[in-house]
Order: C-alpha cells, then structure tokens, then sequence
C-alpha cells in the first residue's frame, strides 16, 4: 500500500492510497459494517449508516468528536481500480460542523476580545 497526501484545506484533509487488492475487496472493507467496526469502529461516528452511498465507488460517514467541543465532520471513501488491478482509495476528511467557522473566522489582530462559548 503506498500513501501520499493529495490536499490539505482549512477544513479538511484529502489523502490517496494505492491497495494493492481489487476493488471488490476495498468496498467490501469500507461498506459493511462488520468489516467496518475493525478499523472505524461506530462509536467514532456520529451514525453509524453510511449518509450517502455510491455502490462501488463512494461512501460517506458522519463523525463526532468523542471530546469537546464535540465537532462533526463528514469523512468519504471513494475508491477506483488502478491500472495494476489494485485499487485507488481516495479518503477526504471535512470538517462540516457551523462551529468552526466561527473558531477559525477572528484573527490574531481584531482587536476583539475572545469569547468562550458556554456548553
């Protein structure tokens, strides 16, 4: 398996491996759930059905920090056969929850004071 990191954004992260199993298998691994719980157990997600699926080619999770300020994100797999009959699994991590906006929003020099956010 090789991994190189394709894109770093403000809210996310964009990652691409090269598996060296047919796609069959890949999906296999990242669509069903048993196979899912031994890598991305459902306590890490915020539901544990996929909020959207593309047989064969992408799925989509929602996630939920287990510690505060408790952000959501949506993490999707896509993968692609490869030419050598492996397969190309795409990973992006994006954060979606309106907080983070607001946390990444002020800048060092405003001249605002900062505010914590009650829970």
């Amino acid at each position: 398996m090789n991994e190189s990191k394709t894109d770093d954004h403000d809210r996310g992260i964009e990652l691409e491996y090269e598996i060296d199993e047919p796609p069959h298998k890949v999906w296999r691994a990242i669509s069903i759930p048993e196979f899912r719980e031994k890598w991305l157990p459902k306590e890490a997600l915020a539901d544990p059905e996929a909020a959207s699926l593309t047989p064969g080619q992408e799925v989509r999770y929602r996630m939920r920090e287990s510690e505060p300020p408790f952000l959501e994100s949506v993490v999707i797999f896509r993968i692609t056969p490869n030419d050598t009959g492996g397969t190309k699994l795409r990973i992006i991590h994006q954060l979606t929850d309106v907080r983070f906006d607001r946390m990444t929003r002020a800048t060092a020099n405003n001249n605002s004071l900062p505010l914590m956010l009650a829970a």
